[in-house]
């Protein structure tokens, strides 16, 4: 045999495209040459390969060996092809002789077999970033397919469902389960990950408007911004949300852990809470959004299925906030660079906070603000309108003092984590999906309004000058506010509630 295909994966954003490892072993001086767009550290794996092979007790061939990563137009990064490189270099000089139990050599492509992994100069296999990427690809485009890794990534790669999982430590234990000597063994997933109890909604003493508002925004999904000054509970509040929300399910999990592995990270247990993220406001657009030289999933990415939070929003810069626009609206987000074209899903619940003013005190009935008309109108025209209209709740948190101390605890948060199952169970039966996902006919289909709650909202939105877009959102926060009363349809008071959630800035 000369001739050798194997199968792998590359990675392009959050996706992994199958990749087809073809090594040919021609006549002619001595030459290892890897073409298919390959980066440096691809073409470095001839190195890396040659050692390994020799090291593990092969011999390396004499002869012209070409490998072409297929499809040639998609860029080739990381060492994960180092271990299918190797072992098409066996194939192709029959070092390796595949039989299939009936005394008959395999064809030349073996199928439904996925190879990647990185390969030590000793033969010895070495973990690659994004394995559990890699797998959730495979088992979605070739279910039942059998994927070979290093011992380190099985773990993970086996918690994918409709894929057969095999974990090698060496590229010789690869080469005798292929040739039949032994066999490699599954990789075991690893059990679910039991994280300490989220924080509870019962710490926050007093602000019943704010606390009200939380569980609208947990029970439809919906964006918030809350504006108050220093102390009074923003942050609180935004840290609790996660313990009001449903758990995650277990395509969500999984989504979740794989775009945290493409950071670099292992993704070492699976946990159904949903993430919460709270990036410093000094944080770059790039850091917030995602990009690089080499694309990597921001901070908005990372909080796929769960809450970001922005505190101090204004101090963040205009290019970071501006630019979760769009993911706010489609739940992902594209990045295009010279060389590379890549998308992450962003499906995340925005909770943001900020003071009324630069020195955070304007409206307190104590302090004194410090702050100019003008110093105020800059503050707040770092939030521009479009992002605004955006935000389902704008909520003013009053101050507190000392004798919020003196108030009784709050409603825990495992009754009101109950009332928002039960609203989110109903929007599943009714729409498949939040409330704050509702767009076009599905607004008509499902918020029906009765006559007097659609004449309050006609009048609001005329005094408040708003755009359909905060008509549509007004009309999501109704419906959830609803849902929460368990009426079929939306009245007067609903409406009268959303509206409450829509304070002027400045």
């Amino acid at each position: 045999m000369t001739l050798a295909i194997l199968a792998s994966r590359a990675l392009a954003g959050a996706d992994a495209p199958a990749v087809r490892v073809e090594t040919h072993l021609g006549v002619g001086l001595p030459a290892f040459t890897v073409v298919g767009l390959p980066d440096t550290e691809v073409r470095e794996s001839r190195e890396r390969v040659r050692a390994a092979i020799v090291n593990s007790g092969f011999e390396f061939p004499n002869g012209r060996i070409t490998v072409n990563l297929s499809p040639a137009d998609l860029p080739k990064a990381s060492a994960r092809f180092d271990l299918p490189i190797a072992l098409s270099v066996l194939l192709a000089s029959g070092q390796i002789a595949i039989d299939d139990g009936k005394g008959e050599v395999v064809p030349l492509a073996l199928q439904n077999m996925v190879f990647a992994g990185e390969l030590s100069l000793t033969g010895a296999l070495v973990p690659v970033r994004a394995a559990l990427v890699l797998a959730m690809a495979v088992s979605r485009e070739q279910p039942g397919a059998t994927m070979i890794l290093p011992s380190a990534n099985a773990a993970e790669a086996a918690w994918v469902p409709d894929l057969n999982v095999l974990a090698a430590n060496t590229l010789a234990e690869v080469a005798a389960h292929l040739m039949g000597n032994a066999r490699l063994p599954k990789g075991e997933p690893r059990a679910w990950n039991q994280m300490d109890a989220p924080p509870c909604l019962s710490d926050v003493r007093g602000q019943p408007m704010a606390r009200r508002a939380l569980e609208v925004a947990a029970a439809g999904g919906h964006s918030m911004l809350m504006v108050g000054p220093p102390g009074a509970g923003k942050s609180m509040l935004a840290q609790r949300l996660p313990g009001l929300l449903p758990p995650l399910t277990r395509v969500q999990a999984l989504e979740s852990a794989a775009i945290s592995s493409l950071t670099g990270q292992p993704a070492t247990a699976l946990h159904r809470q949903p993430p919460f993220r709270a990036p410093h406001h000094g944080a770059s657009a790039v850091a917030l959004i995602g990009g690089g030289a080499v694309p990597r999933p921001g901070e908005i990415s990372l909080a796929h299925h769960g809450v970001l939070f922005l505190d101090e929003l204004p101090e963040f810069t205009r290019k970071s906030l501006e630019s979760l626009r769009e993911p706010l609206e489609t739940g992902r987000v594209a990045i295009a660079r010279a060389r590379h074209a890549v998308e992450y899903p962003a499906r995340f619940q925005l909770i943001s906070a900020m003071n009324p003013c630069p020195c955070g005190w304007r409206g307190h009935p104590k302090r004194p603000c410090a702050c100019t008309p003008d110093q105020v109108a800059r503050y707040v025209s770092r939030l521009s309108g479009p992002l605004l209209d955006r935000l389902d709740l704008l909520i003013e948190l009053p101050a507190t003092g000392t004798d919020c101390l003196e108030l009784p605890p709050g409603e825990p948060s495992e009754a009101v984590r109950e009332r928002v199952a039960r609203c989110r169970a109903l929007q599943q039966e009714r729409q498949g999906g939040v409330n704050a996902r509702l767009e076009g006919a599905a607004i008509d289909a499902h918020c029906e309004l009765e006559t007097d709650a659609q004449q309050l909202l006609v009048k609001a939105i005329q005094r408040l000058h708003g755009s359909a877009r905060v008509t549509h959102r007004v009309l999501r926060v109704a419906r959830t506010v609803a849902d929460l009363d368990a009426q079929p349809r939306i009245q007067a008071r609903h409406v009268a509630e959303a509206l409450q959630y829509r304070c002027r800035l400045g």
